[in-house]
């Protein structure tokens, strides 16, 4: 960060850095146990959660008070741009444990509007992120101690999001399929048999559907595989609080590498599969088959998010395998290595119980 974006939130009885504690809306000092409020009204809540106008973010033009610059950490491995303190000049990525030097210049981007603070401690994120790891099935003994490692720390990380509004009007041209069946005869092992034939009776129909999305997400980083993060949702968004400083202390934040119109592209893409399953339901029948989705969007809106991520990088066989625990939910997912010793005892096992079966039934 530059130096007129360092927060610092020194504690009043000893002097040491609050942090944010987990679960909670208050700052805490692990040193001396002093509690400081994190306090915001409804009003501040409604006014932070406002959307800004996607046509006019794409065309250069949001208020002043809508930007910011930040200074970052960019990893050169993965990709990810990280905001760390201006006096820390090297670092291990949190995503991917390669070393990094911090970038010595600004960026100026989109400031989040509204934060959903962590609700789960690092403890418990790690117990959720162990449960997880003990039910993969085939996985490195060194995973499974790593798992139960107390030293095993987790990363806590604000990921940034795109979140689009939308309403949305498609007109569609497609056929309606109903089933029927014919009875005919057929001949079976020298037996005349009847049998019931499935047909599907074709109708060409159009239509038009509407659907208004609210707060369609897409992660705005590329640090992590998207469908992995795309797997901890859902997020209870109720919960966002309005963008302050306070709750980012003793966590990280990483900037978006998702400018805005590659996030509106995916959101589309992502409205486009529930249009289609609208469709299909407008359609109705047995079956559809759809020609052509045209849709109109009006209104469109965005803000920009961080949400909580808990991670952990785990290095085996010389190649990164990383896994992300919802901050707020709990919810595990992540790459997993393979052990191929375990699968081949696996197989030996399965082979050899085999052989056994046929070596008793031939005794019989």
């Amino acid at each position: 960060m530059s130096d007129e974006h360092k927060h610092e939130f020194p504690c009043e009885q000893c002097g040491a850095q609050l942090r944010y504690a987990p679960g909670q809306r208050r700052l805490t000092c692990q040193y001396c146990g002093h509690e400081q409020d994190i306090p915001f009204t409804d009003e501040e809540r409604e006014t932070a959660l406002e959307t800004h106008d996607l046509r006019e973010a794409l065309a250069n033009h949001l208020p002043p008070s809508a930007i910011e610059e930040t200074r970052v950490l960019s990893c050169t491995n993965c990709g990810a741009q990280v905001e760390f303190d201006p006096a820390q000049h090297a670092a291990e990525c949190p995503f991917c444990g390669s070393p990094v030097v911090t970038d010595t210049g600004t960026h100026r981007h989109i400031k989040p509007a509204a934060v959903l603070p962590f609700k789960l401690s690092e403890r418990e994120a790690h117990d959720a992120m162990k449960r997880w790891l003990g039910r993969l099935w085939f996985a490195p003994s060194k995973l499974k101690d790593y798992a139960r490692s107390d030293g095993s720390r987790l990363s806590g990380l604000y990921v940034p999001y795109w979140a689009f509004d939308s309403k949305t009007r498609s007109r569609y041209t497609g056929e309606r399929g109903d089933a029927y069946y014919e009875t005919r005869t057929v001949v079976r092992n020298g037996k005349t048999e009847t049998e019931r034939v499935r047909k599907i009776r074709w109708t060409r129909v159009s239509g038009r559907v509407s659907r208004d999305f609210t707060d369609v997400l897409i992660m705005a980083a590329q640090s992590l595989p998207r469908k992995y993060v795309r797997a901890l949702e859902p997020w209870m968004l109720d919960d966002l609080a309005p963008y302050n400083p306070k709750f980012l202390s003793g966590f990280r934040a990483e900037g978006y590498t998702v400018q805005l119109p590659e996030g509106h592209d995916l959101a589309i893409e992502r409205m486009n599969e529930v249009i289609r399953q609208d469709v299909r339901r407008d359609i109705g029948g047995d079956e559809q088959r759809i020609h052509s989705i045209d849709t109109d969007h009006t209104d469109e809106r965005f803000k920009h998010l961080l949400l909580p991520i808990w991670m952990a990088a785990y290095r085996y066989r010389d190649k990164s395998y990383r896994f992300v625990v919802n901050g707020q939910t709990g919810k595990v997912q992540g790459e997993r290595p393979w052990s191929v010793w375990k699968i081949a005892g696996a197989m030996l096992v399965v082979v050899a119980a085999i052989a056994a079966y046929v070596y008793f039934a031939e005794m019989r």
